[in-house]
């Protein structure tokens, strides 16, 4: 497998997954922290107190991510480090760490792709409504615009949102996620107003005339295939491909939302303003996509929302309970440029839960990973080949983190993380991922 010479080899985190210190040196509340702190929302009680301390291990970090051989790193900003209220005053010291680690980076030849929205919302936006309240629009788009201005010179990547479909199902549909909210209603404000929020930012990134910075959006997106040839399960995974895949990517690309989403929802479908729909399809310059599995889907009229997805026996499943498919790797980036036309993308998170444990030298050998990261690697290689624009791939995660609702039961890094010491050990999956892209080039 060759890939082209200028491909990013990359690893992503999010802000709280890893930082720790969510409250230090006057930051703000985040929903996440709330959330975390109150009791029976995570298993074990875990929160992102702590996490893996990158707040003050980031050049540690670094030097990790140097052994690794990566030259492009895709992290979070935390909203509320910046702006504590979630506008207004200027939180310089949080500005600053961000800086630093950006310096950092590219001191040690790794290209910064910043991802502005990694569901942090500050709280004090929360209790205003947060994201069902259509002026948060607006205030991510001060929030990017300031991020844009201080540090638009050094990071020429940026993604304005990651996943807004968990954030508006899991967040505000299921209430599995912070802010916790169960309403159809509330989740379909939150996801038109994420939509037009990315339009905003990437309107206030073209007014600044960055003349190398690029601006995209990442989204969570897999095949939704039906567990057999009846028109039932037809329907429901069109059904569920259209809710998944195409709900944040037509409008931006197309202008409209899928009718068949509008009419399940009926009454629930967002109010789209007359100048909405130009704002969100503002020409972005490239789509990050976020593949970890399938789903197979059956008609299920017992089920609330009169579907199922069918588990596939025989199959290998990470600690997530996720099927591996790495087919649909290819099939996703492969819909994407058929559908969407040949916008450049990247793979902004591909990765793995298995149950790593160290041996007693402390190494922690993780032969699955290993053939996970190797098996998607030739998909994104078929895709290539066949003509699809990817320009990088960014394996999640770095480091062991705190997995949201799993607090720190579930463990996707390459560098295994003993969250009582904060020791870091690269995993042989690392190791391997080190030595193939030291392989691409040449060395």
């Amino acid at each position: 497998m060759r890939f082209p010479k200028d491909f990013l080899w990359g690893a992503a985190t999010a802000a709280y997954q890893i930082e720790g210190s969510p409250l230090a040196d006057g930051a703000g509340a985040s929903i996440w922290h709330r959330f975390s702190h109150t009791p029976g929302t995570i298993l074990n009680g875990d929160t992102g107190d702590v996490a893996c301390d990158h707040y003050h291990r980031w050049q540690e970090d670094i030097e990790w991510m140097k052994r690794l051989g990566l030259n492009a790193y895709r992290f979070s900003v935390a909203w509320g480090r910046i702006l504590p209220t979630g506008r207004g005053a200027v939180n310089h010291k949080g500005l600053d760490f961000y800086k630093r680690l950006v310096d950092g980076l590219l001191g040690a030849g790794i290209t910064p792709m910043i991802t502005l929205y990694h569901w942090d919302l500050p709280a004090e936006l929360q209790d205003m409504g947060g994201w069902a309240n259509r002026d948060c629009a607006k205030w991510f788009a001060d929030y990017a615009c300031l991020m844009f201005r201080e540090l638009g010179d050094r990071v020429h990547l940026w993604a304005t949102l990651n996943e807004p479909w968990v954030v508006m199902a899991l967040g505000y549909l299921w209430g599995q996620h912070a802010p916790g909210i169960r309403d159809i209603g509330a989740a379909a404000k939150a996801g038109h107003h994420m939509l037009l929020g990315h339009g905003k930012a990437v309107q206030a990134l073209r007014g600044l005339g960055l003349p190398n910075a690029r601006i995209g959006i990442v989204t969570n997106l897999g095949p939704q295939q039906p567990a057999s040839d009846s028109p039932q399960d037809q329907m429901v995974a069109t059904l569920w491909h259209n809710f998944i895949n195409r709900y944040f990517l037509d409008p931006i690309f197309r202008g409209e939302y899928p009718d068949t989403v509008l009419n399940f929802i009926g009454e629930f479908a967002p109010r789209v303003a007359p100048d909405d729909m130009q704002t969100i399809g503002t020409p972005i310059d490239f789509l990050g996509i976020n593949y970890y599995t399938r789903n197979v889907i059956a008609y299920d009229a017992s089920e609330p929302i009169g579907s199922r997805t069918v588990y596939q026996e025989g199959r290998l499943h990470t600690e997530m309970g996720w099927e591996v498919y790495p087919e649909g790797l290819y099939e996703i980036l492969k819909w994407v440029r058929d559908e969407y036309g040949a916008i450049p993308l990247y793979i902004t998170e591909n990765g793995a839960a298995f149950p790593d444990a160290p041996n007693a030298q402390g190494e922690v050998d993780d032969p699955l990973r290993v053939d996970y990261i190797r098996a998607h690697l030739e998909q994104a290689h078929r895709a290539i080949h066949d003509g699809i624009p990817l320009r990088g791939y960014f394996y999640w995660s770095l480091m062991d983190n705190f997995e949201w609702a799993f607090g720190y039961s579930k463990r996707f890094g390459l560098l295994y993380v003993d969250h009582a010491t904060q020791r870091r050990a690269m995993k042989t999956s690392g190791r391997w991922y080190a030595e193939f892209i030291a392989g691409q080039r040449g060395g």
